[in-house]
């Protein structure tokens, strides 16, 4: 291993020294004290400092950094507070994820610092979002995310780096390959000798150093940055490394040959640093001594204060209370001239006056711009706005949905246009676990609306018509917003845009072109969260959204029975004291939803009025849907599949109950 120790000053020399001792003294501390019960887990990256180290200490102090599991020294070097660090590590409250999750997971703007969570490869993307924002503000600020060998296997990496190569965005992309992923090596992992092989894939720039060498690290990561401030474009920098010991203190290491162990032993960070800098006298013996004696003392007095520190006490209202971000829009009512506005004019009117109030709001997905998306909402945007606001993408869910949180971090809002709410399949992961998690896990607000054509009932078949809304009403953090109606498409949209919260729109690919009414002109935003009685009526209620609305019209019409219709408008979270009212005053409940029946939002609903509301119920809750089935194609199947031609029985059997 060779130091080249160029022009820098002994300070920088000795700088780096002192960087790299914190994190391994810590480990070492920390590995005492996970055989002890103080801590419950550990993913060591002994071994692996210098590459941590050497890329926070060559970056500027506003650069983000999206680090790993082992990646302790980007912390450290980033002079995070060791007492709030350790109280993150132990689960204390004043951790920066308050206990709600633990090692890493977690994110520190004022650090410029954004944590990874478990599932590999899924911060490449947020990355991403946070280079883009950066070149939009033509700062010179770029992004670091790390990568590991076995991490790169996943579909995130390909998307991110692609994405990134398009869009010219000034990231590096840190794979540290330590030989494992776990326990699989590499052979079993990919078929290349490097990865600067894949790095030529996509059209980007590729180095190879060693990750154990903190000049060689620091060195090319200040090179490659400094020309990237003026060229944004994304690099891939592989940093040949060794972990010595295994991917979690539990996993253990039998599965790597021992030889190896011995080998890397002889080329670990500090030792071959050390050695170079008493080589040179710029450390002494004596020194080294001193340092590592401050160093230790600053760890044992920062755990000593942390462990005064209390755990947080379960309280179920503040728990509830950090699933969404605060929202300060409040609802405006427009009064100025109407126009009459099918329901695509007003979603697109809607996404054009918040591009105007919001001028950091960006548009993005497949086709959106010159061509104006598969269904023409965003035609004519382009033209007004530009290609840096209303952006094309690749075909790209995760990391358009990924990088979405990364523009949030920067306080960008952001649309995403999903071509057909079925393919949001691709982005799941970060819809559910990184937009969904971050405000609750660290205080993040993930500001982003996902647009969502859905439906059937225009012979699309079964990947192009799926009711999708259910797979994510289960899960807490996201919001849900379906309107039935183009006043409401319009105002819902301009509320959703506002509020700093995931939002998942759905918009009924059937009723764009179908329905049509007399709109406001002006800006205007109906509240998220309330549902709308769009008829009163006294013998019973359906509850319903979407094109079930204009289903339960059209049998009110039908039967002799006076109806009462729920609009929910909102589906997470739904409306239930509108619900209450309606049904204690009529006795008599159907809840209706164009989604298969099983596990459907109906069903949910429907349980909890037959909890909340069953002194009032003079019958059963009743619940109608589509068959539990795929959305076939025909359109005799696709009828029979819709629950349309069965409503009206459903309501004459439940008002003769």
């Amino acid at each position: 291993m060779i130091f080249d120790k160029k022009e820098y000053s002994h300070e920088l020399l000795l700088h780096l020294y002192k960087a790299l001792l914190l994190p391994r003294m810590i480990e070492e501390k920390m590995l005492v004290l996970l055989r002890q019960g103080e801590v419950s887990k550990w993913f060591s990256g002994i071994g692996q400092e210098g590459i941590a180290v050497g890329v926070a200490c060559a970056l500027e102090a506003e650069d983000y950094i999206l680090p790993l599991h082992r990646n302790l020294g980007v912390f450290t070097a980033r002079n995070i507070p060791l007492i709030q660090l350790f109280a993150q590590l132990q689960g204390k409250a004043n951790g920066f994820t308050k206990g709600r999750d633990r090692s890493f997971h977690f994110g520190s703007k004022a650090h410029h610092i954004v944590g990874m969570i478990s599932h590999l490869g899924a911060q490449l993307a947020v990355a991403d979002g946070i280079a883009l924002a950066e070149k939009l503000a033509n700062t010179g600020k770029i992004v670091v995310a790390f990568s590991g060998d076995g991490g790169a296997s996943e579909g995130d990496f390909h998307e991110s780096l692609n994405l990134a190569a398009v869009w010219h965005l000034p990231i590096i992309y840190l794979v540290e390959n330590n030989g494992y992923g776990l326990s699989t090596p590499n052979s079993e992992q990919f078929k290349i000798s490097t990865f600067c092989d894949k790095a030529a894939g996509y059209g980007i720039e590729a180095f190879k150093i060693d990750g154990n060498n903190v000049l060689e690290v620091y060195e090319t990561i200040q090179r490659v940055a400094k020309k990237m401030r003026h060229h944004p474009r994304p690099v891939l920098i592989e940093a040949i490394t060794f972990r010595m010991r295994g991917h979690e203190e539990a996993s253990g290491t039998k599965y790597v040959p021992n030889e190896l162990f011995g080998l890397w032993e002889k080329k670990d960070p500090i030792y071959k640093y050390e050695q170079f800098l008493l080589s040179e006298k710029i450390l002494s013996e004596y020194d080294s001594i001193n340092i590592r004696k401050a160093v230790r003392e600053d760890i044992d007095l920062a755990w000593a204060a942390t462990k005064e520190e209390s755990y947080p006490v379960a309280n179920t209202a503040n728990e509830l209370m950090d699933i969404y971000a605060p929202c300060s829009n409040k609802p405006s009512i427009a009064i100025d001239n109407l126009k009459t506005l099918r329901y695509v004019d007003a979603i697109a009117e809607a996404l054009k006056q918040s591009l105007e109030r919001f001028p950091q709001l960006i548009l993005m997905g497949q086709d959106i711009a010159e061509y104006g998306g598969v269904f023409k909402v965003t035609e004519g945007l382009v033209e007004i706005f530009g290609k840096e606001r209303i952006r094309n993408t690749p075909l790209c869910e995760s990391a358009i949905i990924g990088a979405s949180l990364g523009l949030a971090i920067k306080d960008y809002k952001t649309v995403v246009e999903m071509q057909f709410a079925d393919f949001v399949t691709c982005g799941f992961n970060q819809i559910v676990n990184n937009l969904a998690k971050s405000y609750y896990r660290w205080g993040q607000p993930a500001d982003v609306v996902i647009r969502m054509p859905t439906g059937a009932g225009v012979g699309a078949g079964p990947y192009h018509s799926q009711s999708t809304e259910a797979w994510f009403f289960h899960t807490p953090g996201l919001k849900i917003v379906f309107p039935s109606t183009p006043t409401d498409a319009k105002g819902l949209l301009n509320a959703a845009i506002a509020d700093p919260n995931p939002i998942l729109y759905f918009e009924h690919k059937a009723l764009y072109r179908a329905i049509s009414e007399e709109v406001s002109e002006g800006y205007y935003s109906i509240e998220i969260g309330k549902a709308n009685t769009i008829k009163t009526g006294v013998d019973m209620t359906i509850i319903t959204y979407g094109m079930g609305v204009h289903w339960a019209l059209e049998a009110s019409k039908m039967t002799t029975g006076d109806l009462e219709i729920i609009d929910l408008r909102t589906l997470l979270p739904w409306d239930k004291e509108a619900v209450k009212i309606s049904v204690m005053k009529t006795g008599k409940a159907l809840v209706l939803t164009e989604d298969c029946l099983t596990g459907s939002i109906a069903s949910e609903i429907a349980a909890w009025v037959g909890e909340q509301c069953f002194q009032y119920l003079d019958a059963p809750v009743t619940r109608l849907g589509s068959l539990d089935t795929p959305v076939p194609f025909a359109k005799d199947l696709e009828e029979n599949f819709l629950p349309q031609k069965r409503l009206l029985q459903k309501v004459n059997d439940l008002l003769a109950y």
